[in-house]
Protein backbone atom coordinates (compact mmCIF):
# COMPACT_ATOMS: atom_id res chain seq x y z
CA UNK A 1 0.00 0.00 0.00
CA UNK A 2 1.35 3.54 -0.98
CA UNK A 3 2.65 5.69 2.01
CA UNK A 4 3.15 9.69 2.22
CA UNK A 5 6.71 10.16 4.02
CA UNK A 6 8.93 13.15 3.91
CA UNK A 7 11.76 14.00 6.11
CA UNK A 8 11.20 17.63 6.35
CA UNK A 9 13.94 20.53 6.50
CA UNK A 10 13.35 22.13 10.42
CA UNK A 11 15.99 24.86 9.54
CA UNK A 12 14.35 26.01 6.33
CA UNK A 13 10.99 26.02 7.97
CA UNK A 14 12.18 28.28 10.62
CA UNK A 15 14.82 30.02 8.16
CA UNK A 16 13.02 30.36 4.97
CA UNK A 17 15.79 30.83 1.89
CA UNK A 18 14.71 31.41 -0.95
CA UNK A 19 17.38 29.89 -3.22
CA UNK A 20 16.63 26.45 -1.21
CA UNK A 21 13.87 24.05 -2.00
CA UNK A 22 13.77 21.71 0.40
CA UNK A 23 10.36 19.65 2.26
CA UNK A 24 9.05 22.13 5.03
CA UNK A 25 5.99 21.30 7.28
CA UNK A 26 3.70 23.02 9.81
CA UNK A 27 1.00 22.16 12.43
CA UNK A 28 -0.91 25.46 12.43
CA UNK A 29 -3.18 24.60 15.20
CA UNK A 30 -3.90 21.57 17.71
CA UNK A 31 -5.79 21.07 20.38
CA UNK A 32 -5.45 17.80 22.53
CA UNK A 33 -8.35 17.38 25.18
CA UNK A 34 -8.74 20.69 26.65
CA UNK A 35 -5.68 22.54 26.31
CA UNK A 36 -5.07 24.54 23.20
CA UNK A 37 -1.03 24.36 22.32
CA UNK A 38 -0.66 28.08 21.16
CA UNK A 39 0.49 29.01 17.39
CA UNK A 40 3.23 30.84 18.81
CA UNK A 41 6.19 30.63 16.18
CA UNK A 42 6.08 32.34 13.08
CA UNK A 43 7.45 31.14 10.22
CA UNK A 44 6.97 32.38 6.59
CA UNK A 45 5.01 30.81 3.63
CA UNK A 46 6.76 29.02 1.13
CA UNK A 47 4.45 29.37 -1.17
CA UNK A 48 4.16 33.17 -0.44
CA UNK A 49 7.02 34.12 1.40
CA UNK A 50 6.07 37.63 2.32
CA UNK A 51 3.36 36.28 3.99
CA UNK A 52 4.30 35.16 7.98
CA UNK A 53 2.56 31.81 9.31
CA UNK A 54 1.56 31.52 12.61
CA UNK A 55 2.70 27.76 13.83
CA UNK A 56 2.10 25.45 16.55
CA UNK A 57 5.00 23.24 15.52
CA UNK A 58 7.74 23.01 12.60
CA UNK A 59 7.87 19.53 11.39
CA UNK A 60 10.57 17.21 10.95
CA UNK A 61 8.85 14.40 9.20
CA UNK A 62 5.52 13.20 8.47
CA UNK A 63 4.15 9.71 8.04
CA UNK A 64 0.58 8.35 6.73
CA UNK A 65 0.15 4.77 5.46
CA UNK A 66 -2.89 6.53 3.31
CA UNK A 67 -5.48 3.76 4.76
CA UNK A 68 -8.56 5.40 5.75
CA UNK A 69 -8.31 4.41 9.77
CA UNK A 70 -4.38 4.57 9.60
CA UNK A 71 -3.08 7.22 11.98
CA UNK A 72 -0.98 10.30 10.45
CA UNK A 73 2.08 10.44 13.10
CA UNK A 74 3.97 14.33 13.17
CA UNK A 75 7.49 14.90 14.57
CA UNK A 76 8.74 18.48 15.15
CA UNK A 77 9.50 21.63 16.97
CA UNK A 78 7.41 23.13 19.44
CA UNK A 79 7.84 25.98 21.57
CA UNK A 80 8.88 26.45 25.21
CA UNK A 81 5.12 26.68 26.90
CA UNK A 82 3.74 24.55 24.23
CA UNK A 83 6.51 21.61 25.53
CA UNK A 84 5.72 22.36 29.42
CA UNK A 85 1.38 21.71 28.44
CA UNK A 86 2.91 18.15 26.49
CA UNK A 87 5.27 17.45 28.86
CA UNK A 88 2.45 17.84 31.34
CA UNK A 89 0.09 15.79 29.59
CA UNK A 90 2.69 13.43 29.12
CA UNK A 91 3.06 12.65 32.60
CA UNK A 92 -0.57 13.05 33.80
CA UNK A 93 -2.97 10.66 33.39
CA UNK A 94 -4.80 11.86 30.30
CA UNK A 95 -7.70 10.80 29.92
CA UNK A 96 -9.41 12.85 27.34
CA UNK A 97 -7.40 12.13 24.20
CA UNK A 98 -9.61 14.04 21.66
CA UNK A 99 -7.64 16.17 19.28
CA UNK A 100 -8.13 18.54 16.84
CA UNK A 101 -6.01 19.81 14.29
CA UNK A 102 -4.53 21.06 11.33
CA UNK A 103 -0.83 21.49 9.57
CA UNK A 104 0.42 21.75 5.80
CA UNK A 105 3.34 20.02 4.01
CA UNK A 106 5.47 22.11 1.07
CA UNK A 107 6.83 20.33 -1.73
CA UNK A 108 8.82 22.38 -4.48
CA UNK A 109 7.74 21.73 -7.88
CA UNK A 110 10.80 22.40 -10.33
CA UNK A 111 8.77 22.27 -13.17
CA UNK A 112 6.56 25.10 -11.80
CA UNK A 113 10.04 26.12 -9.69
CA UNK A 114 7.64 26.58 -6.97
CA UNK A 115 6.92 25.22 -3.58
CA UNK A 116 3.41 23.89 -4.09
CA UNK A 117 1.09 22.39 -0.44
CA UNK A 118 1.14 18.56 -0.86
CA UNK A 119 0.03 17.35 2.11
CA UNK A 120 -2.43 19.18 4.36
CA UNK A 121 -5.78 19.56 6.00
CA UNK A 122 -6.90 22.05 3.65
CA UNK A 123 -7.53 24.27 6.47
CA UNK A 124 -10.35 22.29 7.82
CA UNK A 125 -10.00 21.10 11.53
CA UNK A 126 -8.73 17.18 11.38
CA UNK A 127 -10.83 15.39 14.17
CA UNK A 128 -8.74 12.03 15.65
CA UNK A 129 -7.65 10.87 18.29
CA UNK A 130 -4.13 10.18 20.05
CA UNK A 131 -2.82 6.62 19.00
CA UNK A 132 -2.27 4.06 21.70
CA UNK A 133 0.52 1.74 21.75
CA UNK A 134 -0.25 -0.62 24.24
CA UNK A 135 -1.00 1.17 27.31
CA UNK A 136 0.87 4.15 26.42
CA UNK A 137 -0.03 6.86 24.07
CA UNK A 138 2.08 8.07 20.98
CA UNK A 139 2.72 11.74 22.68
CA UNK A 140 5.94 12.52 23.53
CA UNK A 141 8.72 15.83 23.89
CA UNK A 142 12.45 16.03 24.65
CA UNK A 143 13.47 16.98 27.71
CA UNK A 144 16.63 19.25 26.61
CA UNK A 145 16.27 21.97 24.24
CA UNK A 146 17.37 21.39 20.61
CA UNK A 147 20.25 22.39 18.67
CA UNK A 148 19.57 22.69 15.30
CA UNK A 149 17.75 26.29 15.15
CA UNK A 150 18.80 27.56 18.63
CA UNK A 151 16.48 30.82 18.48
CA UNK A 152 13.69 30.54 18.97
CA UNK A 153 14.30 27.92 21.56
CA UNK A 154 12.07 24.77 20.78
CA UNK A 155 11.82 21.46 21.54
CA UNK A 156 11.65 18.07 19.73
CA UNK A 157 7.87 16.66 19.68
CA UNK A 158 5.94 13.69 18.38
CA UNK A 159 2.75 12.39 18.01
CA UNK A 160 0.23 9.86 16.63
CA UNK A 161 -3.14 10.56 15.94
CA UNK A 162 -6.02 8.18 14.53
CA UNK A 163 -9.01 9.53 12.80
CA UNK A 164 -12.21 9.75 14.87
CA UNK A 165 -15.38 7.85 13.55
CA UNK A 166 -16.13 10.72 10.86
CA UNK A 167 -15.57 10.98 7.39
CA UNK A 168 -12.75 13.55 6.88
CA UNK A 169 -10.32 13.95 4.09
CA UNK A 170 -6.55 14.67 3.88
CA UNK A 171 -5.25 16.23 0.32
CA UNK A 172 -2.09 15.18 -1.45
CA UNK A 173 -0.37 16.43 -4.39
CA UNK A 174 2.78 15.17 -6.25
CA UNK A 175 3.23 18.25 -8.14
CA UNK A 176 1.62 21.88 -8.77
CA UNK A 177 -1.43 21.11 -10.04
CA UNK A 178 -1.37 17.26 -9.55
CA UNK A 179 -3.78 17.01 -6.66
CA UNK A 180 -5.75 14.19 -5.36
CA UNK A 181 -8.18 14.18 -1.94
CA UNK A 182 -8.36 10.92 0.23
CA UNK A 183 -10.61 9.47 3.04
CA UNK A 184 -9.69 9.79 6.61
CA UNK A 185 -11.88 8.24 9.18
CA UNK A 186 -15.13 6.14 8.60
CA UNK A 187 -18.66 7.84 9.72
CA UNK A 188 -20.09 5.23 11.93
CA UNK A 189 -23.94 4.51 11.74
Amino acid sequence: MPEYRRSLDVYQGYNYKKDKQTSVGFITKMKIGDTDLTADQTCKDPTNPTQDLKVMAVLSGVLWETGVTDAVYFSGQISTPNRQNVALMVITNLTNIVTVFQFSVYDYDPLAKKYFLAFQSNGTDMNGLIEKRGEDLNLSVADDVSTEVQSPENYAFQIGVKPQASAQALHISTADQKNVVKSWGLKVG
